[in-house]
């Protein structure tokens, strides 16, 4: 499940490019971890799939390029043209895994979490498959260290067949998580879910058969576009938004769905907030932890994440310190949850950096903002081997663009022209123009605005690969 927004991490995380397909640590995506923890759960007696992706539409591009790095494929994208929470994103791929027939055994888990010990992950989940085999529900349950109070908790008995599941806990303020650590039985709900695609629909048919009516007409009106599957769109936005766990799993105890638990102990952190990157990010002996250009001194317990200049901090005690190019979050770090306090203002006041970072990925490439003023605007733009842009036109700008490196094919009205190395062209207002990088290497070029409304939406495409025209 690849849909989230991740707004509590901003200002890295952003709507256009959420926490999943950040890289926070190493040189892998969230995203990109989550996908080789499941292509590792095959051996003997285990038939794996190729895995199935349920996102948003907007993403799209993002999940193929990140899957192809890491040489996965995936068996179908299921792109969601709203978000509607899991549950409706779990039906969606169970009616997908149901095609034909079939009726294999789903892991389901989401993109955004980190594991440090993947042995261990992938022992406690192949135990949750022959569990899930015979018809139950496993679900994954963190074992508590300390008393959280921001994740739910699941509370367990011990029978015969290991843990059964007996009741779904909210989020608990810190006397009553102290007092669930130090009774034992209770768990830390992982979001990870472990079932057979029919034991699926029938529970969900059983407890919220709208959710369960309303995906499946999305679900038989959907357009299939390589391995992109888009439900209908507005069959879809007639679904009820709801959890998995509010629609099904806390409805479970206490009837005839066997619900059992699986302990995870995996190192594993949901990363909900900057709290709990410092948590699992590697610190020096005062307890600080820093990624990029940074210089600390006199600080305790501080994390300082740089993504574009150097930031220096004096004499900090449990702060986390954010900068992007065009955005920079200071927090306590026990606050550090509030941050949505900030997006929800951003968005409010319909402000561009709720959504997208300076620099936009676009499944060509990317261009990044990099001056403005009132009447003209610079990009840099990257174009992939082998892309191009739509062929369009502007009613309120011209363009000067210069190659910085690479070849670039550019339609400038009736004329197709190749440009190299410090060569340049000038585009019009309400010329036909399109970018095309038709080399082995990036092409990156400078792009200078002027007119009177420099805004994306400025914008008529007539012909695009990516089906925006």
């Amino acid at each position: 499940m690849a849909g989230g927004s991740g707004t509590r991490l901003w200002p890295l995380s952003r709507a256009g490019y959420p926490k999943q397909f950040l890289v926070l640590a190493g040189n892998e995506s969230l995203f990109q971890l989550a996908a080789r923890r499941l292509a590792a759960l095959g051996g003997p007696g285990l038939e794996l799939a190729a895995p199935c992706i349920v996102g948003n539409e907007e993403h799209r591009f993002l999940v193929l390029d990140q899957l192809r790095e890491t040489k996965l494929e995936p068996s179908s994208v299921l792109l969601e043209p709203l978000g509607r929470n899991t549950a409706p994103a779990l039906t969606l791929a169970a009616l997908a895994a149901l095609e034909g027939g079939r009726d294999p055994v789903l892991v389901v888990t989401p993109a955004d979490q980190t594991v440090t010990q993947p042995a261990a992950f992938t022992a406690a989940l192949q135990d949750a498959i022959r569990i899930a085999a015979d018809g139950a529900i496993a679900i994954l349950g963190i074992t508590p260290d300390r008393p959280e109070t921001g994740y739910g908790y699941i509370r367990t008995t011990a029978d015969a067949g290991g843990l059964a599941v007996a009741q779904f806990v909210e989020k608990p303020n810190l006397e009553t998580a102290e007092r669930y650590l130090a009774e034992g039985g209770y768990y830390w709900n992982s979001g990870m879910f472990v079932l057979r695609a029919s034991v699926w629909m029938k529970a969900l048919e059983r407890f919220r058969p709208d959710i369960a009516t309303a995906t499946r007409a999305a679900w038989d009106a959907r357009k299939v576009d390589s391995v992109f599957v888009r439900p209908g769109k507005a069959e879809f936005a007639g679904v009820p938004s709801e959890s998995v766990d509010y629609a099904v799993m806390e409805r479970c105890p206490g009837t005839d769905l066997p619900l059992r638990m699986v302990a995870l102990d995996a190192g594993w952190n949901d990363l909900g907030a900057w709290e709990a990157v410092w948590q699992v990010a590697d610190k020096d002996d005062a307890g600080n932890a820093s990624v990029g250009d940074a210089l600390i001194a006199d600080c305790k317990d501080t994390l300082v994440h740089a993504t574009s200049r150097l930031v220096g901090v004096v004499g900090l005690t449990d702060i986390v310190v954010v900068e992007t190019p065009d955005a920079v979050l200071v927090s306590d770090r026990a606050r550090s949850q509030e941050v949505k306090q900030i997006v929800n203002r951003l968005g409010a006041e319909q402000r561009g950096e709720q959504a997208l970072h300076r620099k936009v990925h676009r499944p060509w490439g990317w261009y990044d903002s990099i001056d403005n003023g009132p009447r003209h605007q610079v990009k840099r733009i990257m174009v992939k081997p082998g892309a191009s842009l739509s062929l369009q036109m502007h009613h309120h700008r011209a363009e000067h663009w210069i190659v910085v490196s690479g070849t670039a094919e550019i339609v400038n009205g009736d004329k197709t022209i190749l440009l190299t190395e410090n060569q340049s062209t000038y585009i019009p207002l309400g010329q036909t123009h399109r970018l095309a990088n038709p080399g082995k290497v990036p092409l990156e070029i400078i792009e200078v605005q002027s007119g009177s409304y420099l805004g994306e939406d400025d914008i008529v495409r007539f012909e695009d690969t990516y089906g925006r025209a």
